[in-house]
């Protein structure tokens, strides 16, 4: 056998014991008469210690050719190590050694297998199956695969059935863009790859199969950030003879239980917030409630008093940023200076600090008065001590950058905590958005989301008032997961396809074979998927997710240790009855 121990298990009540070990060589320390190598494999590291006095010649010239990330077995006997490490599990022993083999050498590797390394991204991403060696990533997998069984645990026990569903499917027009596989045996037709496996689950509940939950990998092909990937892994569940409370319930829990399971953190409560509200008190549908700065609509206290800049503005709104009214006028102007940038977008910021005493001073004291700013204080709820920031613009996009900057100070201030949870259902939302390129209505999720039944008559008068059955959970300012009570009947789904601008020809090409299974008998159903690489990340204590993605892409979507996407030659191209544009 390779091994009968592993190099984190060892400690002082095997004193005595003969072991056998395998791993990495992680370091090597070569006095000339006393070697000593740390030895590495997945569960951590134990010392290794040759010595002219009790290692023959051989063996210590062998100990001697070793060098970084060599793979070795040993066997030795465990001795008390008189230079003791407290760090580190192993560290009352080390194992002198009695026989070495090299399994295998290795050349110098490209940056230090170590917590600190000296590589940067792109060459650690070039190298992953060495950066995978070092223990932030490989804990961050290993931390990945506790969170799947916790998931699969809890669902199972909610009598859900995992079932696989196809990663070769049709192209739909809804959505992100598909990437497309050619069919060699069907010239000039294409599969697409699923971006979810929404129709495939609703199929599953007209099949009675009741409960489905599946965690699988979708693939969408569009531009790129930290929290996304071009493929990436959702944890995808439908559930037949529900409503919205029964989903919200089963899906509280399963956070609840990750929560407590992965993290030992206890949350109770899990507040509801209207989309409508979502966006008039935080300017995003995924607010993050750990910290308070609330928005104020200030356009009765701030318009008119002869301020041009809010009186021509449809949308006056303001923030109190608590404890910030010491800051420098230089931190304010760098506040300014950061909403100006392209990626927020404003014109700039005004101010108003509420000082200790309870006077005001703000950067527009030749507009308001003392009572105006009180005003104003009292509006955002400001305290002496606090500051007080104000946007003003066009109302949706005023909130969108005034939500940035919010974002950027609970950073800055550290009120974004990492070992803080505080999760929260976003419902009600808009059945429909209007674009204004193709000027018509697109579903805000996707078609086949059901309206709220009261408002199902506003469809044909004023779709942009319907809302929808539809309910995100967000958990610390990020959205981990989003569903919906989905249209079960043809008729009331072949209206939607209507109001959506399909012809019922083209409803009848992309989703003819939903609309026949909705012929026999499907039942009301719902379901939700969460994000399970950016739900990973979170509880992790990340916002990005690629260190907790074995495999990532880059930002230009490319693999850059296999060298993938890459070209196809002739043959294949043939073959796909395929050609390339000169």
């Amino acid at each position: 056998m390779y091994r009968s121990h592993t190099c984190g298990e060892l400690n002082a009540s095997q004193i005595g014991n003969n072991v056998t070990l395998s791993g990495w060589v992680q370091k090597v320390r070569n006095k000339g008469f006393m070697i000593w190598v740390d030895l590495r494999d997945r569960y951590g590291l134990t010392q290794l210690i040759f010595d002219e006095e009790r290692s023959s010649k051989e063996l210590m010239d062998k100990a001697g050719s070793l060098a970084r990330e060599f793979v070795i077995q040993i066997e030795g006997k465990v001795i008390e190590r008189e230079s003791k490490n407290p760090n580190i599990p192993t560290g009352e022993i080390e194992v002198l050694v009695e026989d070495l083999k090299i399994l295998n050498s290795s050349k110098t590797p490209p940056f230090t297998i170590e917590d600190e390394t000296d590589g940067g991204e792109d060459l650690r991403m070039k190298y992953r199956y060495l950066d995978i060696r070092r223990n932030p990533v490989k804990n961050k997998l290993i931390f990945r695969s506790k969170v799947a069984m916790q998931i699969r645990n809890y669902l199972s026990q909610q009598d859900f059935i995992e079932v696989e569903t196809p990663y070769l499917i049709k192209s739909t027009p809804e959505g992100a863009r598909d990437f497309v596989v050619p069919s060699r045996m069907n010239e000039g037709q294409f599969y697409a790859l699923p971006q979810s496996p929404q129709t495939f689950k609703q199929l599953l509940m007209v099949g009675g199969m009741d409960k489905y939950f599946q965690i699988v990998k979708c693939f969408r092909d569009e531009d790129l950030r930290a929290d996304r990937q071009p493929e990436f892994t959702q944890i995808d569940c439908e559930m037949a003879f529900v409503d919205q409370e029964d989903i919200l319930n089963i899906f509280e829990g399963l956070t609840r239980h990750l929560l407590k399971e992965v993290k030992g953190v206890d949350v109770n409560e899990f507040p509801r917030m209207t989309y409508d509200d979502a966006m008039r008190k935080y300017g995003n549908d995924k607010p993050d409630i750990r910290f308070g700065m609330e928005f104020a609509e200030l356009n009765e206290l701030a318009q008119h008093k002869g301020f041009n800049v809010f009186d021509q503005q449809e949308l006056v709104v303001g923030i109190a940023v608590p404890g910030a009214a010491s800051f420098t006028r230089k931190e304010i102007d760098k506040l300014i200076d950061w909403v100006k940038r392209p990626q927020v977008g404003a014109n700039g910021l005004v101010w108003a600090k509420y000082n200790e005493d309870g006077s005001l001073k703000s950067s527009v004291d030749k507009f308001y008065s003392q009572e105006d700013l009180k005003a104003w204080a009292e509006a955002t709820g400001a305290k002496p001590g606090d500051l007080i920031l104000v946007m003003a613009g066009h109302a949706n996009k005023t909130r969108t950058q005034l939500s940035s900057l919010r974002m950027h100070l609970g950073n800055e201030l550290g009120l974004r905590k990492s070992d803080e949870f505080a999760p929260l259902w976003v419902v009600d939302f808009p059945l429909l958005e209007w674009d204004e390129e193709t000027e018509r209505f697109h579903a805000m999720h996707h078609p086949f989301t059901s309206p709220k039944k009261e408002d199902f008559a506003l469809l044909e008068t004023e779709p942009g008032k319907v809302r929808a059955n539809a309910y995100d959970l967000v958990l610390n300012g990020n959205e981990i997961g989003g569903g919906s009570i989905r249209i079960h009947d043809k008729e009331t789904q072949s209206q939607m396809f209507k109001y959506l601008g399909f012809t019922p020809e083209e409803a009848r090409e992309q989703f003819g074979f939903l609309m026949d299974a909705f012929q026999y008998g499907a039942p009301p159903h719902g379901g939700i998927a969460f994000g399970f690489d950016r739900l990973v990340a979170i509880l992790g204590g990340q916002e990005s997710i690629r260190d907790f993605i074995a495999f990532p892409k880059n930002n230009a979507g490319r693999d850059v240790m296999i060298d993938a996407p890459a070209k196809l030659d002739n043959a294949q191209l043939d073959e796909l009855h395929l050609k390339l544009k000169l």
